[in-house]
């Protein structure tokens, strides 16, 4: 496996192939999902509900995220590592500056941070010194209390239309790569052939650029209600290796998502 760079994912755009992402949290899992093929992991917050039971991402810390990306980087072989901004990074473009320069230095080869067309700025400021980013749009974990639960975004025309714009004032902005999470399918195409960079979407259909999904959950360990847009791939394997190479396959041949797993 080549190493994976921002300018493969771009390659793979231009292609119309797919790739997988997968979250992996520490050097153990992230060998193995590289070794199955993941094209890029991410050290997601998520780590606060999966790792440490939180209710939501929000208790997760900038020294957590750093931990499990000096951790993960260890063992990332040849996939991109993404990772996520702690809530409230975004609150100065000082703070975004430097929160993001902490995770670089642990580690990480492109950064997620969540917000809309208000982050023009952040994003602006943070490609103008090197740093790639990655804009999360949609559902936002971080904002979940102000949405009112998870909840799917874009399901009205008004609503879809500005996900779109917001997309693309980011791009403008300089966001190397776009993620769509629950939105209608027909929304996730709509983004991905608006925009000239990579689209990776979680429960955002079957046209995204890439898709990406929590480790757990294709390992059948989620906490409580399972989304709509998972699917437990350790079922159909016998190992967690296998698992992990049969969610790989199946994005890359735009098995999954299925149907049943989009909105």
């Amino acid at each position: 496996m080549k190493t994976v760079t921002l300018s493969t994912l771009q390659a793979f755009k231009r292609a119309g192939e797919t790739f997988s992402c997968l979250t992996a949290y520490d050097a153990s899992f992230a060998h193995a999902a590289s070794q199955a093929g993941i094209d890029v992991l991410l050290v997601g917050d998520s780590l606060g509900m999966v790792l440490q039971g939180e209710q939501s991402t929000l208790p997760v810390t900038l020294d957590d995220i750093c931990y499990h990306t000096r951790c993960a980087a260890r063992g990332k072989g040849a996939s991109l590592l993404m990772v996520d901004l702690p809530f409230m990074s975004n609150a100065s473009t000082e703070q975004l500056l430097r929160d993001s320069g902490e995770l670089m230095r642990a580690g990480a080869e492109l950064v997620k941070v969540e917000g809309e067309a208000w982050m023009a700025d952040g994003i602006r400021e943070l490609t103008r010194r090197g740093v790639p980013v990655c804009a999360h749009l949609g559902l936002t974990p971080q904002t979940v209390y102000q949405l009112g639960g998870y909840k799917v975004q874009g399901r009205d025309a008004e609503r879809a239309e500005q996900i779109i714009n917001d997309a693309k004032t980011l791009v403008e902005a300089g966001a190397s790569v776009i993620l769509l999470e629950c939105v209608p399918a027909s929304l996730g195409k709509a983004v991905t052939e608006a925009l000239d960079v990579p689209v990776i979407g979680i429960g955002a259909g079957p046209d995204t650029d890439g898709q990406i999904l929590v480790m757990h959950d294709i390992l059948g360990i989620t906490h409580g209600r399972t989304p709509r847009f998972v699917k437990n791939f350790l079922a159909e394997a016998d190992s967690i290796q296998g698992a992990f190479q049969r969610y790989h396959h199946d994005v890359k041949q735009r098995v999954f998502p299925a149907p049943e797993h989009c909105f």
